[in-house]
């Protein structure tokens, strides 16, 4: 028996592919892309990546994150948020790590380092919330 089939999770792709749209909430313990559409809530202790045609619209909570699309709204990537050339990113952004290849376009609002726990128990409005009181 393989490393694969003792652990299912670890190998495990969530897929929702170019031609789809989706809409509402997904959470998942394993790695997701999307070459859709998706519009709504998406958290994933896994790996999220955008592919060239998938746009997302909504907010994100994720391990590490690879955009080679589209993302509006929110975003909170603990580890590694990587921006390929083609990808459009747009929104409050809060990051672990940044890569940004020539070419991808970023606007909005980043924050790296340690809200993403604070994101990660309570949301981002409460996050939110503790910074403007410190203000």
């Amino acid at each position: 028996m393989g490393r694969a089939a003792e652990n299912p999770m670890e190998n495990g792709i969530n897929r929702i592919v170019e031609g789809t749209s989706f809409k509402g909430e997904i959470t998942c313990e394993s790695n997701i892309r999307i070459d859709g559409v998706f519009e709504g809530e998406l958290s994933t202790k896994g790996r999220l990546v955008i592919g060239p045609q998938g746009k997302l619209n909504g907010t994100v909570v994720c391990q590490n994150c690879e955009i080679e699309g589209v993302i509006e709204g929110k975003l909170a990537v603990e580890e590694l948020l990587s921006l390929k050339a083609s990808a459009k990113l747009d929104g409050e952004v809060h990051y672990g790590q940044i890569s940004i290849e020539p070419g991808a376009v970023l606007t909005g609002t980043c924050y790296m380092g340690s809200k993403i726990k604070d994101i990660k128990s309570g949301g981002f409005t409460q996050a939110n919330k503790a910074e403007e009181q410190t203000a």
